[in-house]
């Protein structure tokens, strides 16, 4: 096992101080509500920043570039990392791909915040449909602050 020194998934998760007109952020916990349903498609498609996009590509890219987490790939400038994703898919969809590319396209997958760790790591959450936003109120928190009252609290006693 790996002893002393930094480690990916390590410490406070990060904040966004970049964020979209579509993303909403709440300033109290950092966390950012994507909209339900996605990147709109009248914003254009960015361009493939790679070179030779095969068909197999292009139709990933296309399809990731509509998900509720590309609006924040936008504000964050993320083409060549998600091209990079997409490239790589695609080399693991082959026959006898090695579990290592696969290994890769989940790294890079969650770092994009296409699973539920990736979403919870890059602190976003996608709207549900009958809500526009989802906030916290603060003001309705309880103020206890020391160690002994917050175990009496949680107890009952």
């Amino acid at each position: 096992m790996a002893r002393g020194g930094a480690r990916a998934n390590s410490g406070p998760l990060p904040t966004s101080t970049g964020r979209s007109h579509k993303a909403k952020q709440d300033v109290a916990t950092g966390w950012v509500t994507l909209p339900a349903e996605g990147r709109s498609r009248d914003a254009g498609l960015p361009a493939w920043p790679l070179i030779d996009p095969s068909p197999r590509e292009m139709d990933l890219w296309e399809r990731l570039w509509e998900t509720p987490q590309a609006v924040q790939w936008e504000v964050s400038g993320l083409d060549f990392e998600v091209a990079s994703y997409v490239r790589l898919l695609a080399r693991a969809e082959l026959p006898k791909s090695s579990s290592l590319i696969w290994g890769q396209v989940k790294m890079i997958g969650e770092s994009l915040g296409l699973s539920a760790a990736g979403m919870i790591r890059n602190k976003w959450v996608v709207a549900s449909e009958d809500t526009e936003e989802i906030t916290l109120d603060v003001s309705t928190m309880s103020g206890v602050a020391s160690l002994t009252e917050r175990i009496k609290a949680v107890s009952g006693g």
